[in-house]
């Protein structure tokens, strides 16, 4: 019998999560930026922003940016330093996407596209100074194996940075965040891409997330050190951090 692993509220065997999850992505790239702007009321910037300056891109580092497709980190970190990014997501729908925004910005140059899995990454051990994965590695299907290649693909020195939803830090606030989710999302994503389903989905993955701290004791466990997180938007999501020593 197969193993079985959540994608949203559903129980799935492992080996169908990652084309559902696919699944979900390719139906909303186009829109995925937008729909994020409507659904945090902006708010995800100022949070792609924050994560962005906690690792402060310097030029001449090469940084991966892992599920980030669309391009929306690597751009904050090109706008801030000469660095080279490599921006390695499992849809190609989304790194189409990105590249051409690139081609827009007219950013042709230190970013490479790679299309791949963040539980099997196609490139070298110890190739990059810092790794970064934004509202992505909760998508994954074995969290614990995506951590241990990050660690796998930093230098020594290198830092590991992931911002991701967390849970609210009060109960009120909680019951206004769950009927927004559940009920508010779900519209929102039908009316702008057409179908409600793959927010639904998006909203349950939150849900099953690892809490802050046992998050935090997952990275430990794949051999980071000095971890730490920071919650942001009373809880709403959190920037945790570690470094291969």
């Amino acid at each position: 019998m197969s193993n079985t692993t959540h994608f949203g509220f559903r129980t799935v065997p492992e080996d169908e999560k990652t084309p559902l999850v696919r699944g979900v992505f390719d139906s909303v790239a186009s829109r995925y930026d937008v729909m994020n702007d409507l659904m945090s009321a902006g708010l995800h910037r100022l949070w792609k922003n924050d994560m962005v300056a906690m690792l402060h891109p310097k030029n001449g580092m090469c940084i991966i940016d892992v599920a980030g497709g669309t391009g929306d980190i690597a751009f904050r970190m090109l706008k801030r330093a000469a660095c080279h990014v490599t921006v390695c997501d499992i849809n190609q729908h989304m790194l189409d996407e990105g590249r051409n925004r690139a081609i827009d910005r007219n950013l042709l140059h230190n970013v490479d596209w790679v299309c791949g899995n963040a539980e099997a990454l196609p490139l070298p051990d110890d190739s990059f100074d810092a790794y970064t994965i934004a509202f992505g590695i909760r998508n994954v299907t074995h969290i614990d194996v995506a951590l241990r290649e990050a660690y796998r693909a930093l230098k020594i020195g290198g830092r590991f940075l992931c911002l991701e939803f967390g849970h609210v830090q009060h109960e009120w606030m909680q019951k206004i965040y769950d009927a927004y989710s559940f009920h508010a999302i779900p519209k929102i994503g039908e009316f702008v891409t057409g179908s409600g389903e793959p927010y639904k989905y998006l909203v349950e993955s939150i849900r099953q997330f690892p809490d802050r701290e046992t998050f935090a004791g997952m990275i430990r466990a794949a051999g980071f050190s000095n971890v730490q997180y920071r919650s942001l938007t009373q809880g709403v999501v959190a920037i945790h951090s570690g470094w291969k020593l």
